[in-house]
């Protein structure tokens, strides 16, 4: 996942993606379970992909928090 491209996102944009890339990591989890997963890399990108996700909304929520009080 680039992040550029997620940067020109909105916010709910960005939860809806978030909430995808969890669901996501979750059928990854299950699979692994069941002993199915095979390319187990998935799992450390499905991670890092939330990490980005939730850094970029935590960007966007304190640059709306600044806009506000000025």
């Amino acid at each position: 996942m680039n992040v550029k491209e997620l940067k020109g996102k909105s916010l709910v944009e960005l939860k809806e993606k978030l909430a995808e890339i969890q669901k996501h990591q979750f059928d990854l989890r299950m699979a692994k379970g069941n002993g199915q997963l095979t390319k187990n890399h998935l799992l450390k990108e499905a991670r890092r992909d939330i990490a980005k996700v939730k850094t970029l909304i935590k960007q966007n929520l304190i640059a709306t928090k600044e806009a506000g009080n000025k």
